[in-house]
């Protein structure tokens, strides 16, 4: 059995803020747990486990009162019966086929995009490198409507659809920057011209649909957690089982690039590597999620720089934006049913509109930055 050693740490860490924001040294202290061999190492802070701690609570607290609450109020016993096979007809209907599903694609969406936006803005040292930002998401809006307005194909091909395209601009933005380095405010720019392209083609298909296919493509580009079942949560908790966990080991690596090329190298990181095998990673998590619910915007914007500024953390703190996201888009989705019931609202609208806020004070911040 191989023992663990405990130690420690104190090392002078940038503040904690936006990628690539600038900040007077500070000391953060820590535990680092070892395993006895030495070969692996991992650094604990105690606020990072205490706001991990409260984002696991948040997050059985919104799940509590989503599984609960509805125009079929369930008891919690209820609830617990229905998910052990042991619940009544109606109880479990509500809960197995209504609710569940639809709890699950939301808290594994929200992880998902929060991860892939996290890994982004670390990769180009920039708060706006996100997937919807930088064009992913509308990438993948390319590949739905592709297949609803000349395709006419079903839901699963339309998912499918969103995925081939999401990956193609990944490949897109990829080849245009082949031999200049995937780094820095490049990236984010190549990604905003690309991504403006994108949505002039979406107008141009929208405009060719019939009426029908307009009022279907408007729906699915909105997002949306309505009417997903075990299909679509199967489909993204697949993802998610899969993705996440690259992500987390290679989440070190990361850390190390952020702290630029030459350090990273130095410490035996291959740079350009790191670099592309998480932006894979990051571009199937973002189409994945966009594939199953539709584009929702702005969680993987703004889930990993609250994240990363409630646990102080100077690195990507890659579990906490995952746990920040899902509480995000479920907490989200909570609202729109319970607050504007009977109307049947896409969280899109939730997100979009507390996101757009949160993108003008982030322009509003980096612009007073710039001008210090």
């Amino acid at each position: 059995m191989t023992a663990v050693r405990e130690a420690k740490a104190s090392a002078p860490d940038p503040a904690p803020g936006p990628p690539g924001a600038a900040g007077r040294p500070r000391v953060i202290s820590g535990r680092v747990v070892r395993t006895r061999s030495g070969g692996i190492s991992l650094r604990v802070r105690s606020r990072t486990v205490a706001v991990t701690a409260a984002l696991l609570a948040a997050l059985v607290a919104v799940a509590g009162v989503t599984l609960t609450t509805g125009d079929f109020d369930l008891s919690v016993g209820e609830v617990l019966q229905a998910l052990t096979g042991e619940g009544t007809g109606i109880a479990d209907f509500v809960v197995n086929t209504l609710r569940m599903p639809r709890l699950v694609t939301a808290l594994c969406v929200g992880a998902a995009l929060a991860v892939s936006g996290a890994i982004l803005q670390s990769i180009t040292g920039n708060p706006l490198g996100s997937p919807d930002i930088i064009g992913f998401t509308n990438g993948s809006a390319v590949g739905a409507l592709v297949v609803i307005v000349v395709l006419h194909g079903s839901m699963t091909q339309i998912a499918l659809g969103a995925l081939i395209g999401g990956l193609a601009t990944a490949l897109a933005v990829h080849l245009l920057m082949v031999g200049r380095g995937i780094q820095g405010f490049r990236l984010v720019v190549v990604g905003i011209g690309v991504s403006a392209l994108l949505l002039a083609v979406n107008s141009y298909l929208i405009t060719r649909a019939t009426f029908q296919e307009a009022l279907e493509a408007q729906a699915w580009l909105i997002g949306s957690l309505g009417n997903r079942l075990w299909t679509h949560a199967n489909a993204i908790g697949i993802a998610v089982a899969v993705l996440l966990p690259l992500a987390f080991f290679l989440s070190r690596r990361l850390s190390m690039v952020e702290m630029g090329d030459t350090t990273a190298m130095a410490l035996g990181v291959d740079v350009a590597r790191t670099r592309t095998v998480l932006l894979v990673i990051s571009v199937a998590l973002a189409a994945f999620a966009t594939a199953v619910t539709g584009p929702i915007w702005f969680i993987a914007l703004a889930a990993p720089q609250v994240a990363r500024r409630i646990t102080g953390s100077s690195g990507p703190a890659l579990l906490p934006s995952a746990l920040m996201g899902a509480v995000m888009l479920a907490l989200s989705d909570l609202a729109v049913q319970r607050l504007f019931a009977p109307a049947l609202l896409p969280v899109g609208t939730a997100t979009g509109c507390v996101g757009g806020l949160y993108l003008i004070w982030l322009l509003v911040s980096e612009s007073r930055k710039s001008r210090a």
